[in-house]
């Protein structure tokens, strides 16, 4: 005989049970019965008891009930539209009249029909037909279900939610792996987690107060009473599906073909977006968000999908978290925490162990994160906005990088520390160096960059903007990461030129003094500079920084543009009509850090002073922290405004704007606007003009019909009117403050 410990536990109970004590006793309240919480959920409507007709009508049409004084109606449900079907406990039908719902090319008779019901509500006007077993839903109007095999819910579902239920014990709660494969990082879902929630939670380990209090803000935000029923809203439809266990569906939600759907939280509706589930998925323990698409075989275990996210083709997210407008096409993706607007669509890629600050594509092949250096499994990847490992790309725990770095085709054995912004890296096996080109994107690919940024923005379909997103290319993070980019350049190339002639330089000021010198002279060592190894990557090999003269200026024309932005946004905003009230109002300059809280840009100084709140319980709930999100957006623009004025006083050592610096920004804006546009369409036109990639037609016509005519290009046409509207408003403003030349 086999020990009982390896058998199956089959508990058996009467048969006058089935359908009654979802609440336990021990766990429901003083003079509660079990409907206590469902009649909590229920939709309001009014119900009776069937008459004797109905009773008939419903045995002659093959059903069965244990009690059909537990079956509840409303005035206008019709006993004929009831077949096949049995039940236990307490049911409660809405209207049912004779007509059909269709869906798509669907096309069904309201009813319910060759079921098995246990303890259900149901709206008006919904189909139930072939659902095997349904238990304890709440199901909402014009909802169809349809050849499902199971749908349950039970007594302790938490749809996805980090909270354990009462008599539960600690071990059964879920927590999400996010950015380190050792559970260090760890964190809590709960329905309508952003971003910034998870990044902050996963990234101050350092504060166990802090760490307890994130934990504290989840479990208020949830009850742990037992007894809750799952909900199905109104107009969704659910068909020729397998398994349903512990998830809660919003409204007009569709789910076709799934083969296991357990203990989630699906948001649709609500004017949020629609979210689709498909065929062959298999979805566990998460939170989806409002407009997302998942279909084709996908497989998630923990993990959280933001608003309009896509899962699709066979991709794997397991303890991840998913940011806003996000797609995952065919690849696997593991402890990750990502920002939004991230693509990843081969089936070859894989991502594990990372922090992605959004706006990022992985290529195909890319390996981000699968080569340890520790012996354990506890390595980590931190990249910034706009990463982009291209084909092939194999990187090792530890690395990090700036923002809109890209990798080129190869294998990094090494750990990286990127900390250029906009710089295409190479791996110059030949020669054995590591090979750098900073402001590449500026150089060769500007239609890619300005396309992007401008993508990001218009797919962010969100109704509720929770977090102000940051899509533009230059913002407070990428401006400060240029500007610590000009010094270092600045350093590397005096180092350089010390190391080539033998020469002494006793201070790290005389050394980027010299630096700098050279850069502006175009010097030779400027064009590719040896720098000793263990500065970019854990090696004792030189990295070449190529073209450094080039990134140099660029980098301080792209302050300076920038900074003329913030300016003239402000003067616009504020609708400034001579100099001098401008110099009045316009903000002091303030040099501050910034950090990415989820894919919003928020001042280190606000940070911390979230966190002191958080910690002395001025803060009470998560919702108090999105509102912070929403507060801090609110001074965005003038913490910008602060922030580029400093930077660019420090690159030209001047105290402040005056009339003659004003003019000349606003008049060298107008030349950065058009050089722009300009590598715009010139970078876009070499997929036109190259011979190589026009060798695949017959002749420009062929060409034309395949890629669609230049001239015709949307982007670029629209590059060039907000070009020629830019100017007009510079026009504007210098004509306005009557701006001209000092003698």
């Amino acid at each position: 005989m086999p020990s009982l410990a390896t058998q199956n536990t089959i508990h058996k109970s009467p048969i006058s049970k089935l359908g009654y004590d979802f609440i336990k006793d021990d766990f429901l309240p003083k003079g509660k019965d079990e409907y206590y919480l469902r009649n909590q959920q229920q939709n309001g409507k009014t119900h009776r008891q069937l008459t004797a007709y109905e009773i008939e009508v419903l045995v002659r049409n093959a059903n069965t009930s244990d009690d059909w004084t537990k079956i509840l109606v409303s005035n206008a449900f019709n006993p004929e539209l009831v077949k096949n079907c049995k039940f236990n406990g307490l049911i409660r039908i809405g209207k049912l009249e004779p007509i059909c719902l269709s869906f798509h090319d669907l096309t069904v008779p309201v009813g319910l029909y060759n079921s098995n019901i246990i303890s259900c509500d149901f709206g008006d006007n919904v189909v139930v037909d072939n659902v095997n077993y349904l238990s304890h839903y709440i199901v909402g109007d014009e909802v169809i279900l349809l050849n499902i095999n199971e749908m349950i819910t039970s007594n302790n579902a938490k749809f996805g939610n980090g909270v354990v239920k009462q008599g539960e014990d600690e071990s059964l709660r879920v927590w999400l792996e996010v950015s380190n494969e050792n559970a260090g990082r760890k964190i809590l879902p709960f329905n309508g987690m952003q971003a910034g929630d998870a990044y902050l939670w996963s990234k101050y380990r350092d504060d166990a107060a802090l760490m307890n209090k994130f934990k504290e803000l989840t479990e208020k935000k949830f009850t742990t009473i037992r007894g809750y029923y799952g909900k199905v809203g109104n107009r969704t439809v659910i068909k020729n599906t397998a398994s349903i266990k512990d998830v809660w569906v919003g409204e007009d939600a569709y789910i076709k073909g799934a083969n296991k759907l357990k203990n989630l939280t699906i948001n649709s509706g609500d004017g949020e977006g629609r979210t689709q589930i498909g065929e062959g998925c298999e979805l566990v323990n998460g939170i989806i968000g409002y407009g997302c698409r998942i279909f084709y075989g996908v497989k998630a275990v923990r993990f959280i999908t933001s608003s309009h996210s896509q899962l699709k083709y066979g991709a794997r997210l397991i303890n991840s978290f998913l940011g806003y407008n996000s797609t995952i096409s065919c690849c696997e993706v593991l402890n990750a925490l990502i920002f939004s607007s991230h693509e990843q669509h081969h089936n070859n890629s894989f991502l594990c162990a990372a922090t992605v600050f959004g706006q990022s594509n992985l290529a195909a092949g890319a390996t981000v994160g699968s080569n340890h250096n520790s012996r354990g499994a506890d390595g980590e990847v931190v990249a910034g906005r706009g990463f982009w490992p291209g084909l092939c790309v194999s990187l090792k725990h530890n690395s990090f990088f700036a923002s809109f770095v890209i990798l080129a085709k190869g294998d990094y054995s090494n750990e990286l520390k990127i900390s250029i912004p906009f710089s295409l890296v190479s791996n110059d096996i030949t020669n054995d160096k590591l090979v750098i080109m900073p402001a590449y994107w500026f150089q060769y690919n500007m239609y890619a960059l300005a396309r992007n940024e401008w993508k990001y923005f218009d797919r962010d379909k969100r109704i509720e903007k929770i977090q102000h997103l940051e899509y533009g290319s230059l913002a407070p993070d990428t401006i400060s990461e240029i500007f610590s980019s000009i010094q270092l350049l600045e350093e590397l190339v005096g180092k350089a030129w010390a190391k080539l002639n033998n020469a002494s330089i006793t201070s790290i000021e005389a050394t980027r003094k010299k630096g700098k010198e050279l850069l502006l002279q175009n010097n030779a060592i400027c064009k590719a500079v040896v720098v000793d190894g263990n500065v970019f990557e854990n090696n004792k090999r030189n990295t070449i920084i190529l073209k450094a003269d080039h990134a140099y200026k660029i980098f301080i024309t792209l302050i300076n543009y920038y900074t003329t932005n913030q300016i003239v946004a402000f003067i616009n905003d504020h609708k400034i009509e001579n100099l001098t009230e401008l110099l009045k109002l316009i903000p002091a300059a303030k040099k501050t850090e910034w950090l990415n809280i989820g894919g919003q840009l928020i001042l280190k100084t606000d940070v911390d002073a979230l966190k002191t709140k958080i910690k002395n319980g001025k803060i009470k709930s998560w919702n108090d922290v999105h509102l912070f999100y929403k507060t801090v957006a609110d001074k965005y623009a003038s913490d910008k405004l602060q922030h580029a004025l400093a930077v660019l006083f420090e690159i030209h050592q001047i105290k402040k704007i005056d009339a003659t610096t004003l003019l000349g920004l606003l008049k060298e804006s107008i030349k950065t606007k058009e050089w722009i546009t300009q590598n715009i369409e010139s970078s876009r036109a070499k997929d036109y003009e190259n011979d190589f990639r026009k060798m695949v037609y017959d002749n420009d016509s062929e060409m034309m019909n395949v890629l669609g005519d230049f001239k015709d290009n949307s982007f670029i046409i629209q590059q060039k009117k907000e070009t020629i509207t830019f100017i007009k408003n510079i026009q504007t403003i210098i004509k306005t403050l009557n701006l001209k030349p000092s003698n």
